[in-house]
């Protein structure tokens, strides 16, 4: 049934802040104006929906509509702390597994320092687009797979620190073939084209954690659910 009211509500709000980036388009950063009309978009799409379907149809597609503002673009400033913040978790956990191969290892801010070598985690290494990835699909597996909110609120924050882990391995793989196997490692395809093993590798530790709080779960809540979904 429609819900005219709400629709038509949330059409008017992703039309005014449509509307707000052409009236001072001048004063608003390039991408910060793209990342308002986009957002205004997904609202008016979400809107289209309970305006012609109702509130029960947007509870029924809340997961997948809600998933649309993945396609907002993140703002410059929000982007570059995002990556810094990856920057240093990153560098933290490749200490770490310095720090555990044995290998003397310090770290100041995203810099490492080995005997004979200085690690810089730079921009381009924070692995920012396979994070959002692994964020994506993580929430994607923790809305299929799981029942309960606070096993799927665990998992998808568990998310963030895998990012930063898989990121810290591959840094800590790299610099280990480059230093005891063969320095071509650090111009090889590993070190340019290899993230989307590492990614995988994250994957595969996702999926495990889903079998593990699936194990936890009420067998009687997930055979409800697939009642109620078929």
């Amino acid at each position: 049934m429609p819900s005219v009211g709400p629709g038509a509500a949330l059409l008017a709000v992703a039309l005014l802040a449509a509307c707000s980036t052409e009236w001072w388009k001048g004063n608003i950063p390039p991408d910060v104006r793209l990342s308002v009309s986009m957002f205004s978009l997904v609202i008016w799409w979400i809107g289209s929906v309970v305006f012609c379907f109702g509130i029960r149809a947007f509870q029924a597609f809340l997961f997948p509509l809600c998933l649309l503002f993945w396609i907002v673009p993140i703002p410059a400033p929000l982007m570059d702390e995002l990556t810094y913040f990856l920057q240093q978790q990153s560098a933290f956990f490749a200490r770490v597994l310095f720090l555990v191969a044995g290998v003397p290892v310090t770290q100041d801010g995203t810099l490492l320092s080995i005997p004979d070598l200085d690690i810089e985690v730079a921009r381009q290494c924070s692995s920012i687009r396979s994070s959002l990835l692994l964020m994506i699909t993580t929430m994607v597996f923790a809305h299929l797979f799981l029942c309960s909110g606070w096993r799927k609120a665990l998992l998808i924050a568990m998310a963030v620190p895998l990012a930063a882990m898989k990121n810290g391995l591959r840094i800590f793989t790299i610099v280990e073939l480059g230093t005891k196997v063969d320095p071509a490692f650090f111009e090889a395809r590993l070190h340019h084209q290899g993230g989307i093993l590492f990614l995988g590798l994250s994957l595969v530790a996702v999926a495990a954690l889903v079998w593990a709080l699936r194990r936890t779960e009420n067998p009687e809540l997930r055979r409800l659910r697939s009642a109620s979904v078929n």
